[in-house]
């Protein structure tokens, strides 16, 4: 008997990593397998409320010494067992099955597959019956040193295009079995209920980028529900609410399910508006009957969706039904009567809109902010949405990741899925539609390439970003010339912290929020913004004053604070104003007119230095009028570089033509070296149109023309001029020298008429 109860270890069950998730694994420690005498492959059963097989792989590295035992969301689910219980564990043996009997784990789901291509999905796999499984894509898996039967088993491809959960209806024989090249296997259409409750549709697996807030949401719902004679034993109430607030899009509700799904609670869901009703005391009435449904399923998690649609602020809304609800749900979460064994969770993107009174402890006890995913969250996301997808051997998603900034989880949704549906548009032709079904050779040979994802994200953008103007540049530094040293200074400012945060952050120093780019008309200021933005792999925002200023009070300011705040969503993003001395002129010089821009001016200040600092967001604003710019807004914190474009020299003006001409057959004559010295003072715009009118000349004298000649730049030179006259040059020179230190000194060459009109001063005379 000693024996017997030496060949069984009990382990504390923990999370796997989303890249083990359907794979059937259980991970243990180098001394769990040698006290149960595993081997890397050997089929292990574990023992929680139920019982489920798998296969024994060695622990990741940072877990060595741990005596855990890492399962994915669907084994726990089998073992019924959660994340945090302990469960038995012993050494089994999977008997080779005669047939297996599957069919699809959730409803109004039809299915139609083949028994090769779930023989090779779930070969020498070790089921039960009553499990379910999942047709996650596998990761390849080279090492020689496994069991081949295990290397088999983790190198198996997927099946379809989808991730599908299947229920193991039956098995013949009894107990744990694996499917062999014998085994008959059916695939039934329909679900089937199963005999004993399941709660595998949504687990933590299924959930990335949400690691921290996972564990919050988890001491603060799954806790108080499974053991809640710890806080008996404390004395203190559980908690009651979660509030859970983000952009669109970022897991909401979906972790809510999963919440609700690990710790065997009964989900009821609230949409806010089907609460309403048209009766009196009707939506007072359905919001008190769900409470009374979910206090009599205890222990029970309450799910509303959209509550600001419920509960907004009592002072803001004019119908008397909506103050009665909000009241209603103020009186029901923290009531005369005592809630057991039920917690409220709800979720919104405007918490600013929620009454006050919901957001005490007591009613929501906590808000958690589920924020737009970073890099190694996008990883973790896409590799969840495309663990059933066939990957080529050309798709990185490291790449990915890296490439969809500012996207959330359901944007990521959406690329796998487009990229899906390129994969199959590329195999439409060898589909014959009459017969209504696909041959097995085209199903084999699917699979989804790097064309197809990259194609996909030039079709999804940032669901937070659709409302206003956002674009991926495409201009690289490569495409930039004759402005080298602002070059510089804005990768310096710009790409380097973005790119390379860890390094401010080790030197105690903050990066630049702003960058002022002023210089004479078409040095390419526009251009360096679009560079740095696209170079800086950060989303890129252009505003023209047109778009934030409005005739109605107010309506202006809140412009550019939601502009701000979309931008802080999916950071790294730059914000390039145009003309930004149109936006936020000096304050006190608009005589008569409405003091729209100098609360334009106010608005602008504090977002870029108020109290809610700006992260990974940078402001870049270009003009030709720097002296007309408020002057608050050129000190350090706000725009920290001031930095001038000037006009190309000689080398840079052979550097652009290089860039105009690039694509431009040259004929004879041509001698770009020479146009360089011979056009003084011409900009990047000036050396455009250069280009540009010879190839107009050229075209005017044969239409049939393969090459620009020399003597057609000739002609065009006859037609262009340089923008930039002397003065203007010397103008500005002067003018980069002093305008830190004099901002408000305005050059007579740059005041307008309506600062010149008369005024009166403090003696009585006109000035």
């Amino acid at each position: 008997m000693a024996d017997a109860e030496s060949d069984v270890r009990k382990l504390q069950v923990a999370n796997a990593r989303p890249d083990d998730a359907g794979r059937g694994l259980a991970r243990l420690s180098r001394t769990s397998m040698n006290a149960l005498g595993l081997a890397e492959g050997d089929v292990v059963e574990i023992v929680g409320r139920r019982s489920t097989p798998a296969r024994a792989v060695l622990s990741y590295a940072e877990d060595e010494g741990l005596d855990i035992l890492r399962l994915d969301g669907l084994q726990r689910a089998n073992a019924g067992a959660g994340s945090g219980d302990f469960v038995e564990i012993r050494k089994a043996e999977a008997k080779p099955a005669t047939r297996v009997v599957f069919a699809p784990a959730q409803k109004n789901l039809r299915l139609q597959g083949s028994s090769e291509a779930l023989r090779r999905t779930f070969g020498m796999r070790p089921l039960v019956a009553g499990d379910v499984v999942s047709t996650s894509g596998q990761q390849r898996v080279d090492r020689g040193d496994l069991p081949p039967q295990l290397r088999q088993m983790l190198n198996a491809p997927a099946y379809a295009l989808q991730e599908v959960r299947l229920a193991v209806v039956s098995t013949a024989p009894k107990g744990i079995v694996q499917i062999t090249p014998e085994t008959e296997i059916e695939l039934r259409p329909e679900y089937e209920e199963p005999k004993e409750a399941r709660r595998a549709d949504v687990t933590y697996d299924d959930l990335g980028g949400l690691g921290v807030t996972i564990d919050q949401i988890r001491e603060m719902v799954e806790l108080p529900l499974r053991y809640p004679e710890l806080f008996q034993r404390l004395g203190v109430d559980p908690p009651k609410g979660v509030l859970l607030h983000g952009p669109p899009g970022t897991g909401k509700t979906r972790l809510a399910r999963a919440v609700a799904n690990e710790s065997e609670a009964q989900f009821f869901h609230i949409a806010g508006p089907e609460i309403m009703g048209s009766a009196y005391g009707e939506s007072e009435r359905r919001l008190r009957e769900v409470f009374e449904e979910a206090s009599a399923n205890a222990p029970s998690i309450l799910f509303i969706d959209e509550i600001d649609s419920i509960a907004p602020k009592r002072g803001q809304v004019t119908g008397e039904a909506e103050r009665r609800l909000v009241a209603q749900l103020l009186t029901l979460m923290d009531g005369l009567e005592p809630r057991q064994n039920l917690v409220v969770i709800a979720a919104t993107n405007r918490p600013e809109a929620l009454d006050e009174a919901l957001r005490r402890p007591g009613r929501f006890d906590r808000e958690i902010i589920i924020g737009v995913p970073d890099q190694p969250g996008r990883r973790e996301i896409l590799g969840i949405h495309t663990r059933a997808m066939p990957l080529a051997e050309d798709v990185d998603l490291d790449e990915l990741a890296r490439i969809t900034y500012g996207y959330v989880g359901a944007d990521l949704a959406a690329i796998t899925r487009e990229a899906g549906i390129e994969a199959v548009r590329r195999i439409m032709p060898q589909l014959n539609l009459e017969e209504g079904t696909v041959p097995p050779e085209v199903l084999e040979n699917l699979s989804v390439r790097r064309d197809d994802f990259i194609a996909a994200h030039k079709r999804v953008q940032p669901s937070a970003m659709r409302e206003i103007m956002v674009q991926m540049p495409d201009v690289r530094w490569d495409d930039v010339g004759g402005v080298d040293e602002a070059r510089d200074k804005l990768r310096e400012g710009v790409e380097l912290p973005l790119k390379n945060a860890a390094a401010f952050h080790r030197l105690g120093i903050r990066p630049a929020k702003g960058f002022l780019l002023f210089g004479p008309p078409g040095t390419g200021k526009t251009l360096l913004a679009k560079a740095v933005a696209r170079e800086s792999e950060a989303n890129f925002i252009t505003v023209k004053s047109s778009d934030l200023l409005s005739k109605w009070y107010g309506e202006s300011e809140q412009q550019i604070a939601r502009l701000f705040a979309r931008a802080r969503q999916v950071a790294p993003t730059v914000i390039f104003i145009d003309e930004i001395d149109s936006l936020v002129p000096a304050r006190g010089r608009g005589f008569g007119e409405p003091q729209v821009t100098e609360r334009v001016v106010n608005t602008i200040l504090a977002e870029m230095d108020g109290l809610e600092e700006l992260q990974s967001v940078v402001v870049i604003g270009a003009t030709n009028r720097p002296n007309l710019v408020d002057p608050a807004l050129l000190r350090p914190g706000r725009f920290d570089e001031i930095i001038y474009v000037p006009v190309p020299d000689e080398k840079g003006r052979r550097q652009i033509l290089g860039i105009h001409t690039e694509k431009m057959p040259l004929g004879e004559g041509v001698d770009l070296d020479d146009l360089a010295r011979r056009t003084p003072r011409f900009t990047g715009a000036d050396l455009e149109d250069l280009v540009r009118r010879a190839g107009l000349t050229a075209l005017r004298q044969d239409n049939m023309v393969t090459a620009v000649s020399g003597d057609h730049f000739e002609a065009a030179l006859k037609e262009t001029r340089a923008s930039v006259t002397p003065e203007m040059e010397e103008e500005y020179r002067a003018m980069q020298s002093t305008l830190k230190q004099d901002a408000m000194q305005v050059p007579l060459g740059f005041i307008s008429p309506g600062m010149l009109k008369p005024r009166n001063s403090p003696d009585g005379k006109t000035v």
